[in-house]
């Protein structure tokens, strides 16, 4: 076990009696502890056996745990099956998280210390509850800590309280973050974003009405012409899903390089696909790689477009100039409250990258390399929706010239065209891509 991390279970393991409601087997809670314990203690590689060989090697163990020190308990079959049950969601699964993982609705899992627990399912967050309507909690922060410790070892990351925040990815996928006390108030959190384990196309989009089926088609003809395309939103607007829609109408002969913090994209139908996931600095905090050495060294990989999970920082500017070197087709996201804060953000993120550049020619670049911005909304109901598809038309008066395209009408609660021709039709001549009538 990471020693910081075992040292912070010890110290807290004293303040976490009172953290959470009281749970059901309160009483068993040592039995559980004396196996834990009693397994640490083993040379038993547990890992290498079989479900049923696992479970037979804790039957075993609780059953010596119970006659050395629990003689005075008298449990029934029954209990001793739930005891292991337990211990093996402890040990190797998710513990009472399990579910909530499995459970297809639930979209975000979020626990805010041992005895709050919150999940969305649509769009909101609400408390999350047992099968008999009680709140979900731990059963203590020893708990709590010992999941996180579980997790953040999958991926040989490190968190303790010199470390106290770590990005972490699940198996199936699932996005982990991770705040440690000190620097959390409320104890250990944890906040895990699922991802469906089918990917969403545009036509299921259309289906749940995110967006309409002329903007359906005017997207997968922008796709199929090559155009530099950027998803905006806040956070939760449905960004990397969307941008996973997209590119899979990227055609099956492209070789396409995948570039991500935490890997998310699930590209499906692509079998020239490379995938590149940014490493953090060991513990020596040395052998960082970022996505902005990523997007460089992709360059070198011979792509036909680069999809970048979202641009944070001075990665923009390398980004920006791929697009305007040949790598036409380019995909990224950026967090953003509109389609003209997207432009802003963008010329911000390129500045980050310690380049001395003048406004005006950062908007160039702005302008000659992204062709349009598609932004998402997440609406009080808690469902996302398409809200407007911006063409970047060029650079006028030292500012980056727009023109909106589709607009979402809230009277008719519909994505429309906005009335205007597209501009840029140079690529979709190139490409022998012809544009929805109207456009």
């Amino acid at each position: 076990m990471n020693g910081g991390l075992r040292q912070l279970i010890e110290r807290r393991q004293g303040r976490s009696g009172a953290a959470g409601p009281p749970r059901t087997h309160e009483r068993l809670r040592p039995v559980l502890e004396a196996v834990r314990e009693r397994l640490r203690s083993t040379d038993a590689p547990l890992a290498a056996l079989s479900d049923r060989e696992m479970r037979d090697r804790l039957w075993a163990l609780l059953e010596e745990v119970l006659a050395d020190r629990f003689g005075y308990l008298h449990l029934t079959h029954h209990e001793k099956a739930a005891l292991v049950d337990r211990l093996q969601y402890q040990i190797f699964g998710f513990g009472l998280l399990d579910p909530l993982l499995q459970d297809d609705t639930v979209k975000e899992i979020m626990v805010n210390g041992p005895g709050r627990i919150f999940v969305e399912r649509s769009g909101h967050p609400e408390p999350a509850l047992t099968e008999d309507g009680q709140p979900l909690a731990f059963g203590s922060e020893a708990e709590l800590l010992h999941l996180i410790e579980r997790i953040v070892a999958r991926v040989n990351r490190k968190v303790d309280e010199a470390t106290p925040i770590v990005d972490a990815r699940l198996p199936g996928g699932a996005r982990v973050h991770v705040v440690l006390p000190p620097v959390s108030l409320v104890g250990p959190v944890l906040t895990i974003r699922k991802f469906p384990q089918h990917p969403l196309s545009l036509e299921q989009m259309v289906e749940a009405g995110t967006l309409t089926p002329l903007a359906a088609e005017f997207l997968e003809r922008l796709v199929q012409a090559r155009c530099n395309l950027v998803i905006s939103g806040g956070t939760s607007t449905g960004k990397t899903t969307f941008l996973n829609a997209l590119a899979m109408k990227i055609p099956a002969h492209e070789r396409v390089i995948t570039i991500e913090d935490s890997a998310e994209l699930q590209l499906t139908g692509i079998p020239n696909l490379v995938s590149l996931e940014a490493r953090p600095p060991n513990v020596e905090g040395k052998g960082a790689l970022t996505i902005r050495d990523l997007v460089r060294a992709s360059l070198r990989m011979r792509p036909d477009r680069i999809v970048v999970g979202e641009c944070r920082g001075g990665e923009a500017l390398d980004m920006l100039q791929a697009m305007n070197t040949g790598h036409d087709g380019s995909l990224t996201t950026v967090h953003a409250n509109s389609a003209r804060d997207a432009l802003a953000r963008i010329e911000t993120m390129v500045l980050m990258s310690g380049v001395d550049l003048p406004a005006a020619a950062v908007r160039q670049q702005v302008a000659s390399a992204v062709d349009f911005i598609l932004h998402l909304e997440r609406l009080t109901d808690g469902s996302r929706r398409l809200w407007q598809i911006l063409e970047v038309t060029g650079a006028a008066g030292g500012e980056v010239a727009t023109e909106p395209v589709f607009q979402y009408d809230l009277e008719c609660g519909a994505l429309l065209p906005a009335g205007r021709p597209v501009g840029r039709r140079e690529k979709f001549r190139m490409a022998g891509v012809t544009l929805p009538e109207g456009l």
